[in-house]
């Protein structure tokens, strides 16, 4: 396999400082920091971002996430493992990944049950976590972007064991 080109974010100078510093600022929001890698997995398996998939149950499972929890995140309505908070978090990111699935993209059903268990700031936090990593998953898919190419360097590897610990 091989890529189209080289990942946009690198190449158009300051693009991925940018993506990284917006993403930095979202973790800082109070958001549990498995339930974002849970958002980031859901959407990333709903847009077939095997870059995406493989990067965050990397995370995942250095945060030392659980087999049947890593495995089960396709299936999260009919698995037994997640919080109803995480189960929230995962509808919204289904309905906001998937917006021209329905006619109402965002049902208010979904938005309320976040809403109940997630503060305003979290919330905002949730909404742009999806929207990062719905980026980074076009970004990604469209230029075939290869899963595991961008951990060859040892530079990378630091920088996702990095992310996994903040």
């Amino acid at each position: 396999m091989k890529s189209r080109i080289q990942n946009p974010a690198v190449l158009v100078p300051g693009v991925l400082q940018s993506l990284q510093a917006t993403s930095l600022a979202i973790e800082k929001a109070g958001l549990p920091k498995r339930t974002l890698e849970l958002v980031h997995l859901r959407a990333s398996q709903i847009n077939g971002c095997s870059v995406c998939v493989d990067m965050h149950s990397q995370i995942l499972k250095m945060q030392k996430e659980n087999d049947q929890r890593l495995y089960s995140v396709a299936a999260w309505r009919d698995a037994p493992y997640f919080t109803e908070a995480e189960r929230a978090a995962l509808a919204l990111t289904e309905a906001v990944t998937r917006l021209s699935d329905r006619e109402e993209p965002v049902p208010d059903s979904i938005w309320n049950a976040a809403a109940e268990l997630y503060s305003e700031q979290e919330l905002g936090a949730l909404i742009l976590a999806i929207a990062m990593i719905n980026v980074w998953n076009r970004v990604n898919v469209s230029t075939k972007q290869v899963a595991g190419e961008w951990a060859k360097s040892e530079e990378a590897r630091q920088w996702l064991e990095n992310l996994a610990t903040r």
